[in-house]
């Protein structure tokens, strides 16, 4: 009797798994189409060498503020704003928040940029911690430096955005570099469509790449193992991930590594939430929540050419920290605005992309680990069908390939910013090897900021070291 039930349970639980793996494998076929026709949609849009300055779109291009909180950035923080000096666009602002770093990053900028004391005095729309001081640069006009009391990034964040004036604000992290095009194509969604109220681009890994005074000269991959999986990870997530969800207005992530936000529409949602380790993401799902309730048109973007490279971890703790921020930032989002969950009128946020980050982002890592458990449970027991255990493991691992290899493919029949055969091959390999290790451990990580999150217990952030090798004349693969 016992053995029967056992038997039966057990069969549930294997039925489980199958079901859990065929709907995925589903939607990331649906997903998959969806990229591929999304992204020759826009090529056929916009071709290679537009927009410009004195394009379609002359003299309608809305001023920007480019916002950049800094904390300890003193590696990174000249070349940053000299990249975003550089940007090709009609009217902007750079508005960089230093905020309480304790190394020399304010230092820097004032050398570098003969930055000058100035009196300022703007609304505080958004509660921040204390200005201590704003200073303008004598050399460039456009570029502001408020330095401000430790309070994180979103309190940082909100700081450039009380400071700005113009009706849009982009937020670019202090250790990345714009390509000097990328404004301009990331608003262009705010031009062709007057209900967009957020877009999002590109990011890329800059370990490898050679960045001069701001402007990136060379193109390359990282050496080392680590940053090298990660470019394959960012080709997957962007490429496949949220160009798949973009055209359903279903895009539930916009990086805070790079994303322009309509200013007044973020500040009647009452700005980045300093209570949340993933500021970002939260502010996206928060936006669409607001417009959801009200009732209001509107269409949040993913533009896959405007690129933002930014510094890769390259040790294993600072890659783990952040992962287990990363994970733990997602549950606080989709829980904070878990109304949206099949929502009336919510459409396919609500119906689709939202289900999918709970199930199969949030709760995979449970999934995963409870899988494992499983089939050492029914090893022990002696209830495995070995051929059967194989082939379905070399489904899934065969799965996550096609989906790295065809990011891989979207990218060389689109932009081609990997242009060597050597550059795409050691791709493709870097894709087969990891799932042999690196996955396993992304995992581990993403199950700890889930059980961070479900015990309430407190995160303690990592702190990110810079080499900023890429902003030297030394090149990559």
């Amino acid at each position: 009797m016992i053995q029967d039930v056992v038997s039966a349970f057990s069969s549930a639980i294997e039925v489980a798994f199958l079901a859990y793996f065929l709907v995925l494998t589903s939607i990331l076929l649906l997903l998959n189409l969806v990229a591929a026709w999304s992204i020759r949609h826009h090529m056929a849009r916009h071709p290679a060498g537009e927009p410009s300055v004195k394009g379609a779109f002359s003299g309608f291009y809305p001023p920007i503020s480019i916002v950049v909180p800094a904390y300890n950035e003193e590696s990174t923080i000249a070349t940053t704003i000299h990249s975003m000096l550089q940007i090709n666009y009609p009217s902007f602002e750079v508005i960089v928040v230093n905020d309480g770093s304790k190394d020399r990053t304010l230092d820097v900028a004032i050398r570098e940029f003969a930055l000058q004391p100035f009196a300022e005095v703007h609304r505080n729309r958004l509660p921040t911690k204390t200005v201590r001081g704003v200073y303008r640069s004598v050399q460039h006009p456009n570029l502001r430096f408020i330095d401000k009391e430790n309070g994180g990034k979103a309190d940082a964040l909100n700081a450039g955005i009380n400071a700005s004036v113009t009706p849009l604000f982009c937020g670019i992290d202090a250790d990345s570099v714009l390509q000097q095009d990328s404004l301009l194509k990331c608003v262009l969604p705010f031009l062709e469509d007057r209900r967009t109220i957020c877009t999002g681009g590109t990011i890329r890994i800059a370990n490898g790449c050679n960045v001069e005074s701001g402007f990136m000269v060379k193109i390359g991959l990282p050496r080392d193992p680590l940053p090298l999986v990660q470019v394959v990870e960012y080709l997957r997530a962007f490429l496949f991930g949220r160009l798949g969800w973009s055209p359903m207005n279903a895009l539930l992530i916009v990086s805070g590594a790079f994303g322009i936000f309509d200013r007044e529409a973020v500040v009647k949602a009452g700005g980045y939430s300093t209570g949340t380790i993933g500021e970002d993401m939260e502010l996206v799902v928060r936006l669409h929540r607001a417009m959801i309730d009200a009732k209001r048109p509107y269409r949040i973007t993913y533009v896959p050419d405007p690129i933002c490279w930014t510094e890769a971890p390259e040790s294993l703790k600072v890659l783990g920290s952040q992962r287990v921020r990363w994970q733990r930032g997602l549950a606080e989002s989709l829980m904070r605005h878990r109304s949206l969950l099949f929502k009336r009128g919510s459409g396919a946020v609500g119906w689709l992309s939202y289900p999918y980050l709970l199930v199969f982002e949030l709760f995979e890592p449970l999934v995963e680990v409870g899988g494992l458990v499983f089939f050492a449970a029914s090893a022990a027991m002696g209830r495995i069908d070995w051929g059967a255990a194989c082939l379905f493991l070399g489904l899934v691992m065969l799965l996550g390939l096609l989906q790295t290899v065809n990011a891989i493919l979207l990218e060389e029949l689109s932009y081609r910013n990997f242009r060597t055969m050597r550059q795409i091959l050691t791709l493709i390999g870097t894709a087969f090897l990891e799932s042999f290790g690196y996955r396993q451990l992304n995992t581990w990580w993403r199950l700890e900021g889930l059980l961070q999150w479900m015990t309430k217990r407190r995160h303690v952030w990592g702190q990110m070291t810079r080499t900023a090798n890429w902003s030297t004349k030394s090149g990559g693969t």
